[in-house]
């Protein structure tokens, strides 16, 4: 693993299936080259051929965490915590059905373990919106069309499709008050600690509010 200074700890386009790189936040991609990209994905109806495949070749949860060869223990305790508030519940089913979230993620990323765990444990109890999860290889044109406010191309990346597979929004890396925590420079421990504090309650909130918002028409990606 990079020894990085860890306020820039952070799981990144480069890291490998399992590895969860640490990349300085002022090494960006060039912005034309993601305005191109973004633009082609968007031309395309939200490329949704491509997602629909993309989505179709995911792994269920328990296939990914069955196959996880970093972080499988946190994988395990994170999803047996069960964090499913009724009333988040109540929202999320509201929502209606036939929605889809297409993760990007990688076993050994510290954000995607405090935040994919605990929705998948969300949404058994949302029979509307199913989940499946590509590594950082097959799901490497999702995150770089969808990139962190810093520029990097980063996991966990999550799209919200319909059920025509139409991209309908966005969630990226980690929630916003923890990304204006990092923006801040704060460090890889207390990152850590926030999110032993947290336990997916503001990721899943964050989540459920973009489903709410493409429900009723609208459009949410990233963090504001």
């Amino acid at each position: 693993m990079l020894t990085l200074p860890l306020a820039f700890a952070a799981c990144v386009a480069s890291a490998l299936p399992g590895h969860d790189s640490r990349r300085m936040s002022h090494d960006r991609p060039n912005p034309a080259a993601r305005q191109s990209h973004a633009s082609r994905v968007a031309s395309h109806g939200a490329a949704d051929s491509t997602y629909q495949a993309l989505f179709q070749s995911g792994q269920t949860f328990a296939d990914f965490v069955a196959g996880a060869t970093a972080r499988k223990a946190q994988w395990e305790g994170n999803y047996a915590l069960k964090v499913a508030p009724d009333a988040l519940v109540a929202r999320a089913n509201a929502a209606g059905t036939g929605w889809k979230l297409l993760v990007v993620t990688v076993p050994g990323c510290s954000d995607s373990v405090n935040s994919v765990p605990y929705l998948a444990s969300f949404l058994d109890h949302v029979p509307g919106i199913e989940m499946r999860l590509v590594n950082s290889t097959t799901g490497r044109s999702v995150m770089e069309a969808h990139r962190t406010p810093d520029g990097r191309a980063a996991t966990p990346t999550i799209v919200l499709l319909d059920a025509q597979f139409n991209e309908r929004g966005c969630w990226i890396e980690r929630p916003a008050p923890l990304i204006e925590f990092m923006r801040n420079g704060g460090s890889f421990e207390g990152k850590m600690a926030w999110y032993d504090r947290d336990r997916g309650a503001t990721s899943l909130e964050e989540i459920v509010a973009m489903v709410e918002a493409a429900a009723a028409g609208g459009r949410t990606c990233g963090a504001p």
